[in-house]
């Protein structure tokens, strides 16, 4: 009876206080039918055809019938029994198609009918059953069981009568985007029709554009990001970087984004706003919700700009071959200048340098609710392509959001301006207190209202190495550098080495500024700045920073490289990707170790460090930097401690390297290796290495280690010759003593090897006595005067050192 009572006239159209009812018959009947399993009879089965065909009027609830009379339509099948039926439901599809305009002006946040009938046609058209059923159940609001077999007739008329896929893709890109679309957006949306038809590479096969429609939707989009969106940039992407796996291969209609319109995307930004050069804009308190929104959604459209572009590098060098080879077939059936267009161009570097990537991933991890999706994949990439964005110190040395209330606190407590900052950073030698005020308050501000700065502080750096500058001051830089890091680390890196780089002497020689490719190469390039550097803490702990930054960007552009020249098939080339690989391994260890060994070579003591007095000196604080950032190394490639160890280093660093590097127990699993070495220079070192280790880790291994080392040198006293053994021994006397007081169970073989060395340096001493200043006796009993080593011969002082050896285990090791 309520059947009859909403069945419309014979017009068709149903009155507007019966549209709700009417749908709520529908889901009824639907639940009745597809739930319950009742059989409906023929008259019911009549009465709802006609009511599902009705035309509602425009408005929410009309639009709701819609759906739900579709819906049914494909979960009940059988309610088409004959081909009267048939053509109702073709001509009540294509009259709702022309009033789709008219129902989405009226329908409000619910008007999104025409994405669904829109997305229904694209399944059909990739035969992809189980999302219509997916699609149906979730509109009508119940799970029910449709067979596929019963739909052939519905996709006969979605895809031949009503929507053939020319018609589907072309207007897809017609649909207007969804303004502001976010998480929060419930329903069908365009977004979903673009991002199948995308995968089904509908848009290519009928060549329409859809770069455009793709790029306004990205620039539409807010917080909380909408789950699709990831989704539809990656299928994009795919479309322009990999050739179709079949059909016709000579046209890709999907470009890429250009490279302007993804700066039109960040020029709201006000990091780039800076770094183009216009003007700083105040911020302003009390901004309206509308403006917040406005910034949020700018965040969230760089973001996905950025996904993009990392992900267009990533997809384009992972397939790098497959283009290649698809190129070289294509040159068979297409001129030369066709598949030059068609090749993949990266974004250029230059593009990259003024994007805030590192501000925006920072963004994305503070607020990685609101990027639910988004945040992983992007670190992911940034990691792989970037790693000298996402290194580990950098992001602990980052500032808390304490110090933007402090900021807020004492921001009207001094007018900092650039030329003012300028001019008493020049002054501070004389009037240091003004530009430590300046610079405590300019420590204080976020990171991005320090921008105006930049070139400012990085310019001083060179004119802060005097000694006179306090050392206050110079921390302050440094902190300040840290926080510009945080937000333009490509650009400061390339300013700051050119900034401290170490000026020619002829002064009328043109200097060219290092780029970001140069550094990237050649990394050691930053180790070459002002000498004086290495002598200030706070600055070279920037350089540091610096070092390890450009080192990571050094193996990734090495990897990219290979990845975006693979091997072709030419004589005389290398002969696989396996040696590449390697060639590859060789150099980035080439350039890790030299870095290493300029590093430990600043830790030597300079004639001007011997003049300085006191325990904590510049030279103490210098080589706990390096020490620390060593066991960084040593701890991420444990291979490049054994590289550095067996190229050697100066002895007098030892004491150094093993008190100050935590990781340089790892030196123990290469030590016997080193002994072996033929070259008496390696197994000299080796020795001494041992002796230190022993003191600072005293452990079984140590102990068989030092065993093996005293069994070398025994050893070695029946090969070397008399003219040898001074040379070899003298620097080893000191070790034995060190490995006596780590291991006192040595002492027994340590004093048998000492008594023989002595004997044969006795012997040759008695042999070549006449041209002796002093007597045997004297040789073992005394202590001699530096002055008085020095002048005797080398056995003599073999003789010497023997006994001075002995003397320190007995009273090390016996009489303690």
């Amino acid at each position: 009876m309520e059947l009859l009572n909403v069945i419309p006239p014979t017009n068709g159209v149903l009155p507007p206080h019966h549209v709700v009812q009417a749908s709520c018959l529908l889901k009824l009947y639907c639940a009745l039918r597809g739930i319950a399993g009742i059989k409906l009879s023929e008259e019911e089965m009549r009465l709802l055809v006609q009511l599902i065909t009705s035309r509602p009027p425009p408005s929410p609830a009309g639009v709701r019938f819609l759906s739900l009379g579709l819906c049914m339509l494909i979960a009940c099948p059988s309610l088409i029994s004959n081909s009267e039926e048939d053509k109702m439901m073709v001509q009540w599809i294509r009259w709702f198609l022309g009033e789709i305009s008219s129902f989405e002006s009226t329908g409000g946040g619910e008007a999104n009918f025409g994405e669904l009938l829109l997305l229904l046609a694209i399944h059909f058209h990739g035969n992809q059953t189980n999302q219509i059923i997916d699609l149906v159940c979730s509109t009508l609001g119940m799970k029910i069981a449709v067979r596929t077999s019963a739909l052939g007739r519905i996709k006969t008329i979605f895809t031949q009568e009503i929507f053939a896929e020319h018609v589907v893709t072309a207007h897809a890109v017609q649909v207007p985007v969804t303004p502001n679309l976010n998480a929060g957006i419930a329903g069908y949306l365009p977004v979903h029709c673009a991002h199948q038809l995308l995968k089904s590479r509908a848009f290519t096969k009928h060549k329409v554009p859809i770069k455009d429609w793709i790029y306004r939707q990205v620039c539409n989009s807010s917080t909380p990001l909408h789950p699709v969106l990831p989704s539809l940039i990656q299928v994009y992407v795919s479309s322009i970087v990999l050739p179709p796996t079949k059909g016709d291969q000579k046209v890709i209609t999907n470009e890429p984004i250009t490279e302007q319109e993804i700066l039109d995307v960040f020029r709201h930004s006000e990091l780039m706003q800076h770094s183009s050069g216009c003007p700083e804009q105040p911020a302003r308190d009390g901004a309206s919700p509308n403006q917040a929104e406005l910034a949020v959604s700018n965040t969230t459209a760089q973001l996905l700009m950025l996904y993009y572009i990392l992900l267009f590098e990533d997809c384009r060098l992972t397939n790098m071959k497959s283009l290649i080879a698809a190129n070289r077939c294509a040159r068979h059936s297409v001129s030369l200048q066709h598949v030059q267009n068609r090749q993949i161009q990266p974004y250029s570097g230059q593009l990259l340098l003024q994007l805030p990537i590192k501000y925006l991933i920072q963004q994305a991890q503070k607020q990685q609710q609101l990027y639910a999706g988004l945040f992983a994949p992007l670190l992911k990439l940034l990691v792989t392509h970037y790693p000298h964005l996402c290194q580990v110190q950098d992001w602990m040395t980052e500032e808390g959001d304490m110090a933007y209330l402090d900021a807020r606190l004492s921001a009207t407590s001094l007018h900092c301006t650039v030329a003012k900052l300028g001019e008493h950073l020049a002054d501070i030698q004389s009037q240091p207190w003004r530009a430590i005020l300046l610079l405590e308050q300019l420590g204080m501000r976020p990171p991005s209202h320090l921008l105006p700065f930049t070139e400012c502080i990085v310019g001083s750096m060179l004119t802060l190495l005097d000694h006179e500058v306090p050392r206050q001051a110079l921390n302050l830089i440094q902190r300040i550098w840290v926080k510009l890091n945080s937000v333009i680390p490509l650009k400061l890196g390339v300013m700051t080495v050119n900034g401290l780089r170490l000026k020619p002497r002829d002064r009328l020689q043109p200097i060219l500024p290092y780029t970001q490719n140069d550094i990237v190469v050649d990394p050691l390039i930053v180790l070459r700045c002002d000498q004086r550097v290495f002598r200030c803490p706070p600055i070279l702990e920037v350089i540091l920073q610096l070092l390890t930054s450009f080192l990571a960007a050094s193996r990734a552009h090495l990897s990219k490289h290979i990845q975006a020249n693979p091997l072709s098939e030419k004589p005389g080339q290398i002969s696989g990707d396996g040696e590449r690989e390697e060639l590859k391994h060789a150099l980035i260890a080439a350039q890790e170790s030299a870095t290493a060994q300029i590093l430990l070579e600043i830790c030597l003591t300079t004639q001007e460090d011997q003049h300085v007095a006191g325990l904590l000196s510049s030279l103490q604080e210098v080589r706990c930097l390096v020490c620390s950032h060593l066991h960084q190394c040593f701890i991420a490639d444990p291979y490049l401690a054994k590289l550095v160890h067996f190229q050697g280093y100066p002895s007098e660093l030892l004491f150094v390297t093993v008190a100050g590097i935590p990781s340089m127990h790892i030196c123990l699993d290469f030590i016997p290796e080193l002994l072996s070495q033929p070259q008496l220079e390696k197994q000299i070192f080796a020795v001494q290495l041992v002796s230190h280790l022993c003191l600072q880790f005293a452990l079984p291994k140590s102990l068989s280690i030092s065993r093996l080392a005293v069994s070398v040198l025994s050893s070695l006293l029946s090969f070397l010759s008399s003219g040898m053994q001074p040379s070899v021994y003298i620097p080893l006397m000191p070790a034995m003593v060190r490995i006596c007081q780590a291991f006192p169970v040595l002492c027994d073989d340590i004093i048998s090897f000492l008594i023989q060395l002595g004997q044969m340096a006795l012997a040759h001493v008695t042999i070549n006595g006449s041209d002796l200043p002093i007597s045997v006796d004297e040789l073992w009993l005394r202590d001699l005067d530096t002055d008085t080593i020095r002048k005797l011969s080398e056995h003599n002082r073999l003789f010497h050192e023997v006994h001075k050896a002995y003397r320190e285990i007995v009273q090390a090791c016996v009489y303690r």
